[in-house]
């Protein structure tokens, strides 16, 4: 076992027989022959194998919902991107969903929730005390299914939004360009706005743990509006809620990325997380300075280079690698990898990162 922050990672059997297990290494900041490489939303829209997928069925819910295509989404990246982690084919919505408020995926428009929260009475509708291996049983089968096809080539990625982006979802019942009724509750309801976290925290803490148990060999929490929020508030209603997940789950490496909250990196980064997810407007070399050799740094390439040419990606990459002073990177996007980059672009990039000597 290894010791991080006062606290020790249990290695699973599971891992010992992967034939690739790069970044769990550069998560616990073990040695590393060169650096992992994947990318946040590698299993989607960008590949056609995944179009044909999800033509075959009604839409995105049933295919979150179907665990053997599911996990045939997951594992097309590693066919076909060759990249050195899977993740798992899911959604951060089936928190609330299970919690009691269901919501439709509107092609071309987003998650809609019919139902939400803004006062007490709608907090009544709210479930957490529930059996979540249950509830969920599609996530976790996924994963099973997943692994057992994978057969230890690469880890699979588990995750979870933060309390604070699915209480966006919920309060809003949208995407949302301002959040406006989310922040607004904040400010004048905060005792329900706390109940509504702290409800969402223990599902997530469970939902993880499960996850875990299916076989996920690392997980990371989506604090996907993060940064809609000022430091202060941030550290109130974002970051006390995944510092108790963080501080639950022990068992596997921890990824947290906060998008935008450039304003909390340095309370960010004194989480019990293994791992900080930088989007593209975060400095690396300052992270570097604020956490040293203790954590590992994921990120942060600008998904938009992804559109230049081959050539240019090379060098996008080779520099965001050059500018790396630690071993401890595992290289990604600063978010996800929009749906119409030329999947060749993306492999690109991966080689790019597969083929670039360390200088340590």
């Amino acid at each position: 076992m290894i010791s991080l922050k006062n606290h020790f990672i249990f290695i699973p059997l599971s891992t010992m027989n992967l034939k690739n297990d790069l970044i769990l290494r550069a998560a616990r900041g073990e040695e590393l022959e060169r650096y992992p490489v994947w990318l946040m939303r590698q299993a989607g829209r960008i590949l056609p194998e995944y179009r044909s997928v999800r033509a075959s069925l009604s839409g995105f819910k049933e295919l979150v919902e179907t665990p053997e295509r599911a996990a045939e989404v997951t594992i097309q990246p590693v066919d076909i991107l060759d990249v050195d982690a899977a993740i798992i084919f899911s959604d951060i919505l089936v928190v609330p969903e299970a919690m009691g408020l269901p919501y439709e995926m509107i092609e071309k428009s987003g998650p809609y929730f019919k139902n939400v929260v803004r006062n007490e009475n709608d907090l009544i509708k709210v479930e957490f005390q529930f059996d979540v291996e249950d509830r969920l049983s599609y996530v976790f089968e996924a994963i099973k299914i997943a692994n057992k096809e994978l057969g230890g080539r690469v880890p699979l990625i588990g995750f979870a939004g933060a309390p604070w982006t699915i209480l966006c979802y919920m309060v809003e019942g949208r995407g949302s360009k301002t959040f406006s009724e989310s922040r607004k509750l904040l400010y004048t309801n905060p005792i329900l706005a706390h109940e509504l976290l702290n409800r969402i925290s223990l599902v997530t803490i469970a939902y993880l743990k499960q996850q875990i148990k299916a076989g996920a060999h690392m997980v990371q929490i989506f604090d996907s509006w993060a940064g809609i929020l000022g430091a202060d508030q941030y550290r109130e209603f974002g970051l006390k809620y995944i510092e108790k997940i963080v501080d639950s789950i022990k068992d596997v490496p921890v990824t947290v990325f906060s998008k935008g909250a450039i304003s909390s990196l340095n309370e960010i980064c004194e989480l019990n997380c293994n791992t900080v997810g930088l989007d593209w407007n975060m400095n690396i070399s300052k992270v570097r300075e604020m956490i040293g050799e203790t954590k590992t740094i994921q990120g942060n390439l600008d998904p938009c280079a992804l559109y230049g040419s081959h050539s240019e990606i090379e060098q996008s990459t080779i520099s965001l690698m050059n500018s790396f002073s630690s071993k401890r990177h595992i290289v990604n996007l600063g978010h996800g990898v929009y749906p119409d980059i030329d999947p060749e672009k993306v492999k690109t990039f991966i080689k790019t990162v597969k083929n670039y000597e360390l200088h340590f």
